[in-house]
């Protein structure tokens, strides 16, 4: 089967290879991957990747092998996955307790761009807790997650400020209800709960824009720029102010999958896709989407997508 896999070279950060097909454990379906889409966060992986990478983590397609240990769907369901590695292929194996069964009335290209980004919003939300009637920070709100999280947070109730680079990517948050600005000095606090993703000085900048007794939720650092905090500083700012730290990432991910799905069928949820080509065309998606020339998500169709 054919694979895409790292080079190590920015202007054209993969290539195909061909390789044994996937063998899938006892605990994983196998799939014929119909669509999958890349993350930042893999990106930055592909440029000093390590041996074993094997990129792709959000998947689409079709059960072609169940599980042999009698768990999950059977050969001919369409699925949506989040596998550890390896979706950037024609075939991928995916623990049964990391997809979810997708209806009719929910493409490929929609599900495929519902993983990463979408699980990451719905646990984020969760560790801020109830947001209706609050307000709310928002900090590079322009990508996959920012989309997710201002659709979910202000259908909650949240009063939300999200931060975006430029106008036009703070279009479609503004439609969606958010109050957008371009830098976070613009926006007008105090906030009960800032979800921080962008490091740099702005996360003390946001801090400081808080209410006593706040929290901040730190859920990246997409600047690359390490965060420094004065400690005497901080001191005039909001008092008992609480910094949390937040990651996504902890299998079983199927019940959120399936939240995710739910949502869209019910139209509670619409994935942003800024791109749908083929996947001959995903080094130059991958460079485009590193500097950001791709709105929302960018989705690679192996062939066959519905």
């Amino acid at each position: 089967m054919q694979r895409l896999i790292p080079t190590g070279e920015a202007a054209c950060p993969v290539a195909f290879a061909e390789v044994p097909q996937a063998e899938p454990e006892p605990g994983e379906v196998l799939i014929k991957v119909e669509a999958f889409a890349p993350n930042r966060g893999e990106m930055f992986l592909l440029e000093h990747p390590r041996p074993e990478l094997l990129p792709g983590k959000d998947v689409a397609g079709l059960v072609v092998q169940a599980a042999a240990d009698g768990s999950g769907p059977g050969i001919g369901t369409r699925v949506v996955g989040h596998p550890a590695q390896g979706g950037w292929a024609e075939y991928a194996a995916v623990p049964t307790h990391s997809l979810a069964v997708l209806p009719d009335s929910i493409d490929s290209v929609r599900a495929a761009a519902l993983p990463l980004a979408g699980i990451t919003a719905l646990r984020l939300l969760r560790t801020a807790g109830s947001l209706t009637g609050r307000r709310v920070l928002l900090t590079g709100a322009s990508g996959g997650v920012g989309h997710y999280v201002t659709e979910l947070a202000v259908s909650a109730g949240a009063e939300l400020t999200a931060t975006t680079a430029t106008p036009e990517r703070g279009e479609r948050l503004a439609e969606l209800g958010a109050t957008v600005v371009h830098e976070v000095a613009a926006a007008q606090g105090p906030f009960d709960v800032v979800l921080e993703s962008t490091g740099g000085p702005n996360l003390p900048l946001a801090l400081s824009k808080m209410r006593p007794g706040g929290t901040l939720v730190w859920f990246g650092q997409a600047s690359r720029t390490p965060v420094t905090l004065d400690f005497f500083q901080l001191l005039g700012g909001p008092e008992r102010v609480t910094i949390q730290h937040f990651h996504y990432a902890g299998a079983p991910y199927h019940s959120d999958l399936s939240a995710l799905v739910r949502l869209v069928e019910q139209g509670r949820l619409h994935p942003e896709i800024g791109r749908i080509t083929d996947w001959a065309q995903t080094a130059d998606t991958l460079v485009d989407l590193r500097e950001r020339r791709i709105r929302g998500k960018a989705v690679l169709l192996t062939g066959g997508a519905r």
